[in-house]
């Protein structure tokens, strides 16, 4: 239902008003350590392939070539909403459909023809290096991880980041529907096993090793971004969750089938999966309340229209920046809606490998500390920015840490 407030302006321009974006790091991946998206160097930003305008995203000097191909799979290439299904409904649905690829996929390192060890190994390491300054705090709890795993996932941790930087790095004003038709194309080369650069090359090595991870969580990130260059207003917390999942509840997706559901898990795996959807939902929505301020002074609304309406705040009130009863009260429904899918989130992260379950407990706590602030703040998003103390910061990694270190609760569920 759209909304009775004031009418919605047109979408800016990506040039006028590239979208908000988490450091594509929201599901199972954090953000900076100092809580903001950090921009890549400008000296690292590149081209896309085949472009003439420049985007942010890492790139390697030359081609890559020798991933021996896996075969390919067949699936649409956005989200169908059929009849009157929900966004939520569709997702659901893409849910069960990725746990049950999981379930009846098993595992595997792929022979890599013509490998050259020594570059791929330098490419894996360009990654580790990438994750290790943006993201600090997660680089530190891969450590965990068996190396194969730990490689894999910085990989996938980098090509979120190149995906991110083309419409919220320094050079989104360049990026059009073309730019990201050119992406999603490279992408299809990572998974026929021919990869664009060394980086592409350590992702097609990757999915290589775990046949599991599928293509169809990368392509709905990359509708995300063209969400963000056409919209600028959701009319229904409906369409806001569509966002939400592909721009970082796909991560969930593109992850669990690296890190691995426990071995004595007795949960059902569309249960882990629907939990990593979850926290990345949990994830952005948190990063929206946070950043309404920042979003309202560029002109986007990342809120339910029609909610807004019902709790009787407009536009205008945002953009003014009106901290009154009313946005205190919507606040707090949108900060409990947030909770919930944490609380859903944790379903999952219970479950996956022990190894694993280090980085995605840090997550969900550190990102539950953001709603904490925003409260403490009085509600005030507008010229308040909700910031958690690095000392809050480093208390919660032990707390995680302990997480970790619970068995699966299926367990004793099933005794």
């Amino acid at each position: 239902m759209l909304s009775t407030a004031r009418a919605v302006s047109a979408p800016a321009s990506a040039a006028q008003q590239p979208g908000r974006r988490p450091a594509s790091s929201v599901i199972l991946l954090p953000p900076a350590d100092d809580g903001r998206r950090a921009p890549w160097p400008r000296s690292v930003a590149a081209r896309a392939a085949g472009s003439s305008h420049p985007v942010g995203c890492l790139e390697a000097p030359a081609p890559w070539t020798g991933i021996a191909p896996r075969p390919p799979r067949t699936h649409d290439s956005a989200l169908q909403q059929a009849g009157a299904m929900s966004c939520a409904e569709c997702v659901r649905q893409l849910v069960l459909k990725q746990a049950a690829l999981a379930a009846s996929t098993a595992p595997r390192k792929a022979r890599l023809a013509g490998r050259d060890a020594g570059v791929l190994d330098a490419a894996f390491d360009r990654c580790g290096a990438v994750c290790k300054e943006y993201a600090k705090t997660f680089y530190l709890a891969t450590q965990l991880m068996t190396p194969e795993r730990r490689r894999a996932i910085w990989a996938i941790y980098v090509w979120c980041r190149r995906t991110d930087e083309l419409v919220d790095g320094p050079n989104a004003a360049h990026t059009s529907a073309l730019a990201l038709d050119r992406w999603e194309s490279r992408l299809d080369g990572v998974f026929a096993g021919r990869p664009y650069d060394m980086l592409d090359a350590a992702l097609a090595d990757a999915v290589a090793a775990f046949p599991a991870v599928d293509e169809r969580p990368f392509r709905d990130m990359v509708q995300g971004m063209r969400m963000d260059l056409a919209k600028s207003r959701y009319a229904t917390f409906d369409e806001l969750y569509l966002y939400c999942y592909r721009v970082a509840g796909t991560v969930g997706l593109m992850t669990v089938p690296v890190m691995g559901v426990s071995p004595g898990s007795q949960a059902g795996v569309d249960t882990v999966y629907a939990g990593a959807v979850a926290l990345g939902v949990a994830n952005q929505l948190t990063n929206i309340l946070r950043d309404v301020g920042e979003d309202a002074r560029r002109g986007r609304i990342y809120l339910p229209q029609d909610e807004l309406a019902m709790a009787g705040i407009s536009e205008a009130d945002i953009f003014a920046g009106r901290v009154t009863g009313e946005w205190r009260s919507f606040m707090k429904g949108q900060i409990a809606r947030a909770r919930d899918y944490f609380q859903q989130a944790e379903q999952g992260a219970a479950e996956l490998n022990q190894e694993s379950r280090w980085p995605v407990w840090a997550s969900l706590l550190l990102y539950r500390q953001i709603l904490d602030e925003i409260e403490a703040n009085g509600y005030d998003n507008f010229s308040k920015r909700a910031y958690v103390p690095k000392a809050k910061k480093l208390a919660a990694l032990p707390k995680a840490y302990l997480r970790s270190l619970m068995p699966p609760p299926s367990l004793d569920r099933h005794r």
